[in-house]
């Protein structure tokens, strides 16, 4: 039988095709699909393009091309066109991220002509919210109003950096990476422990469809850390998050932040895949 195989940008034709491979895998695809489920595949709302690649006229991978440039669903044939595209294309993401195995051969195609790499996270679990949070949730963690953006923005400046290795504010003063925190604030998704005019604790829900949401932002003041904020903050958003957003609640950590992933299992979170990034 004759195989036909190729790649090519998706557009809003392909929508159906596209959410029925993305929701096989909810919690693993849960950022492609939110920035789809709010953008569209129109490339001048989302910001980037969708690359398909069909084999025998089905869909049977993707790839994410945007700030970040993310495989979905991609064997090693698919990895590999995904990689032609991309040189083709240049280099237009901050980052590469997605499951170990598509990203290892990604980057060892884009590697030469893409590096060196700023830092690669080589595994970072992927964790899900099992049952309700064992610990008792922080009662004072809310929904930050959007009058308390300029409290909350120097913690999320601050946990970004501390994370990524870069102020998320260089190159345009900031005013992309304000106007991204404005929105999630705006729409209830910014929560935090704020006493004093400080911010003792702050997460925020990234991610989001009907079916999960992804946590992002976890961050206890310096001065605070090891005194139980983290594990009774992380219980509040997770309680929010699963009452108010989706149903299924999780985020991805680096496998070496051993502090963090002890909080997140007192809360309840189990590991249920893992992902890997290169950052440029």
């Amino acid at each position: 039988m004759l195989r036909t195989s190729s790649v090519r940008v998706l557009d809003r034709r392909d929508a159906e095709d596209v959410h029925a491979l993305l929701d096989r895998d909810p919690v693993g695809n849960v950022f492609v699909s939110s920035r789809l489920r709010s953008s569209g595949l129109d490339p001048g709302r989302l910001g980037g393009e969708v690359w398909g690649y069909i084999e025998n006229g089905r869909l049977s991978a993707l790839c994410y091309s945007g700030a970040n440039l993310v495989p979905v669903d991609a064997g090693p044939t698919a990895v590999r066109q995904f990689a032609e595209q991309a040189r083709w294309r240049g280099r237009r993401c901050s980052s590469i991220v997605g499951p170990v195995p598509a990203v290892t051969d990604l980057w060892e195609r884009l590697g030469p002509t893409w590096g060196p790499a700023r830092a690669i996270r080589d595994r970072q679990p992927v964790l899900e919210l099992m049952g309700a949070p064992r610990p008792a949730a922080d009662p004072r963690v809310r929904r930050v109003r959007p009058e308390e953006l300029d409290v909350l923005l120097p913690a999320c400046v601050a946990m970004f950096t501390e994370e990524v290795g870069v102020a998320p504010d260089a190159g345009d003063g900031g005013a992309m990476y304000r106007a991204r925190v404005s929105e999630l604030v705006r729409s209830g998704r910014a929560f935090a422990r704020i006493e004093d005019g400080r911010v003792v604790f702050k997460a925020e829900v990234g991610a989001v469809t009907p079916y999960a949401c992804q946590v992002q932002g976890v961050w206890v003041h310096p001065d605070l850390r090891g005194h139980g904020y983290g594990v009774a903050g992380m219980a509040a958003v997770a309680r929010l998050a699963r009452e108010y957003i989706a149903p299924r609640v999780t985020l991805y950590v680096n496998d070496y932040n051993t502090a963090a992933r002890a909080v997140y299992d007192r809360v309840g979170f189990r590991e249920v895949g893992e992902v890997m990034s290169i950052l440029f």
